[in-house]
């Protein structure tokens, strides 16, 4: 029988093979839990979402504070102007200027004061969307303040400084003076109305009547007109012949289908510089791209949802 030496060694198992050196070795699976790349799949809806929830903020921002402080900065670069030309006895009386050239929209043409609800605003040209986020507007076919006929403005009643908000509450008799190119109109509410009350009675041969249109309904979901009617004290200034058909969107409750152009423009700069920003973002880092991209992009996303709120009712 065999004695095996204890300096012998044992037998045992056999080593493991030896992993060759073209094998490679095994990487941990991509993913969230792997700290792998990030599945482009995954962050493609993942950067949409965000700039979608980035307009919704900014048309939200446009309606409520940003909006207060745009028409806050138009009234007063409109009120600035205004004095000055009718200091120079420039103010447009009609739909022509001094110069004989059509009033453009969005030019100032006359001063509103109702001390019933404190409301003391400059009235642009015209009453499309856009014109509108200045300040209240004078619908271009019906004559200016003061003169024969009936003159109409409209105001917004929620976005843009809210001008028009508390129009339901002036009573008959409550005094609204209208400062134009021809001086001081004196009017005196008759009566607020709304869709399906009566219309007021003709105006007399060289009578004057002043109608304020804004919308009736809850916090920015206007579903009706509201209007106030008043009769001119004085005597009317003679008024020139006013312009022309106005288009739809300068209609109560009505967007502006213009806006269109500048909302696709805006877009497609948006797109542009969050494909930049991403690409940017693989180049330099997280830190490097946010610091020149987020700017750009709160820029863009502010324009963008400003040219959007055209398309809603210009009495919003």
């Amino acid at each position: 029988m065999a004695v095996v030496s204890p300096s012998q060694p044992q037998a045992g198992p056999p080593y493991p093979p030896s992993r060759s050196r073209a094998e490679p070795a095994s990487e941990p699976p991509s993913g969230r839990g792997g700290g792998g790349r990030p599945d482009p799949w995954l962050a493609i809806p993942g950067a949409a979402l965000t700039v979608l929830a980035a307009l919704l903020l900014g048309f939200a921002a446009n309606l409520t504070v940003l909006g207060h402080i745009e028409h806050a900065r138009a009234q007063q670069t409109g009120y600035d102007r205004l004095r000055a030309e009718l200091a120079l006895g420039t103010a447009p009386v009609g739909p022509k200027d001094a110069r004989g050239k059509e009033v453009r929209d969005g030019a100032p043409v006359a001063m509103l004061h109702i001390p019933a609800i404190g409301l003391r605003e400059v009235v642009f040209q015209g009453t499309t969307s856009g014109v509108l986020m200045s300040g209240p507007g004078h619908l271009r076919n019906t004559p200016m303040p003061g003169q024969a006929g009936t003159s109409t403005i409209m105001g917004r009643q929620w976005g843009y400084g809210s001008p028009f908000n508390h129009l339901a509450r002036l009573h008959a008799g409550d005094p609204i003076t209208v400062t134009t190119g021809q001086g001081h109109a004196r009017y005196k509410v008759t009566d607020v109305r709304r869709a399906g009350d009566p219309t007021p009675p003709q105006l007399t041969s060289g009578g004057g009547r002043l109608t304020l249109v804004t919308a009736t309904g809850g916090l920015y979901t206007p579903h009706g007109v509201l209007r106030v009617d008043a009769d001119l004290v004085g005597t009317a200034q003679p008024a020139p012949a006013t312009g022309g058909a106005v288009s739809s969107a300068e209609l109560p409750l009505s967007g502006d289908p213009s806006a269109w152009l500048p909302v696709l423009l805006w877009l497609q700069a948006l797109l542009l510089a969050t494909v930049a920003v991403s690409w940017a973002h693989r180049r330099w880092g997280s830190w490097q791209s946010w610091i020149t991209g987020v700017p750009v992009l709160t820029a863009l996303v502010i324009a963008l949802s400003g040219a959007a709120t055209e398309l809603l009712p210009n009495l919003l």
